[in-house]
């Protein structure tokens, strides 16, 4: 049996090749525990209910549903699991659509192991993890894609000078002990912080908050960049 610290982790892919690799990748490494794999994304919100991960690495396209879909049901059925979602290169059109519906981080399917297990690792722990092949086009998206709401100003100015400091770093992608220890806070403190940041900003979750942080001009940083 696992014990507390291990990272339970689905693998949604319609790709059975790829599903079976990642989690022979996954599977083999100290404090990681595949505990179900799914050919579909009208498979994910049943999986999530019976099997509890930590997290869900999940494909964008899927025959039946793609991840995008699946991650809005995941959130209409309040199941709270961070995502990590799988892409291509031909994928950059839902990158977007994908950070929008919740995704804490992307993941081209071609990456070496090395970085697949460090991307999991960091998602599970809090964090957002953007491949360095992606971010790029992504940041494009953030520069051209006009705000959903036009009071980003006013809603930004309702942050403390504290709460735009964790803002920031979590925008760079740092896990909530990452940051108490930057900011030489308990951790308990720093989740109060991100709590009043999700209010005062009126978004639902931590990707919503980073998203908002590029959008507002906040950041600029790259996810997963400050990692050695």
């Amino acid at each position: 049996m696992a014990d507390a610290s291990t990272v339970r982790v689905l693998v949604v892919d319609d790709q059975e090749l790829v599903r079976k690799g990642i989690a022979l990748i996954l599977g083999s490494e100290p404090g990681i525990e595949i505990v179900g794999e799914r050919g579909d994304g009208d498979e994910v919100v049943a999986a999530v209910r019976d099997l509890r991960p930590d997290l869900v690495l999940l494909d964008v396209r899927m025959a039946r549903m793609d991840g995008t879909d699946a991650m809005r049901a995941l959130h209409r059925t309040g199941h709270a699991v961070p995502v990590l979602v799988l892409t291509t290169f031909s994928d950059d059109e839902v990158l977007w659509a994908a950070m929008a519906a919740g995704a804490a981080g992307f993941l081209l399917k071609d990456r070496p192991a090395e970085d697949i297990v460090r991307a999991v690792r960091l998602v599970a722990a809090g964090g957002s993890w953007l491949d360095p092949s992606a971010s790029p086009r992504l940041l494009a998206a953030l520069r051209t894609t006009p705000p959903a709401d036009p009071s980003l100003a006013r809603r930004l100015g309702r942050l403390s000078d504290r709460e735009r400091q964790v803002l920031r770093a979590m925008s760079r992608g740092a896990t909530n002990a990452e940051i108490a220890a930057d900011l030489r806070v308990s951790e308990r403190t720093v989740k109060a912080h991100v709590g009043s940041i999700f209010s005062k900003l009126e978004v639902r979750d931590r990707a919503g908050a980073i998203v908002f942080a590029y959008d507002a001009g906040l950041t600029t940083a790259r996810f997963g960049q400050h990692r050695p």
